[in-house]
């Protein structure tokens, strides 16, 4: 189970992470938010922490880090949510990546 939800959040951040940094409606959200100076920082950690979840498939603390930080970075994307007052469906995904990646570091 733990090896499934590696893999499917890898991939989930990694996609986000290139669509953080490479398109104009990512930048359009982040202006939204009010965020738009951590939206290059946001996307890069994204890709960092989809890669990390993949190496620490072999090697534990780039899991142990990488759950850890991608945990507290979807945290951190509900609050910003909620303050945007954006529709509980449009929270939804960002909550479902935090347990996942609390899920995966349970069972490290």
């Amino acid at each position: 189970m733990q090896v499934i939800l590696i893999y499917l959040s890898a991939i989930t951040f990694i996609f986000y992470g290139l669509l953080c940094l490479l398109t104009d409606h990512m930048k359009k959200e982040f202006h939204r938010y009010g965020l738009s100076q951590f939206r290059t920082l946001t996307g890069y950690l994204e890709l960092l922490g989809g890669i990390g979840l993949l190496v620490g498939r072999y090697y534990p603390l780039p899991l142990l880090i990488s759950s850890a930080g991608l945990s507290l970075l979807m945290f951190l994307g509900i609050i910003v949510r909620f303050k945007t007052k954006d529709p509980l469906v449009e929270i939804l995904p960002a909550f479902l990546l935090m347990i996942i990646n609390l899920t995966i570091l349970y069972l490290i």
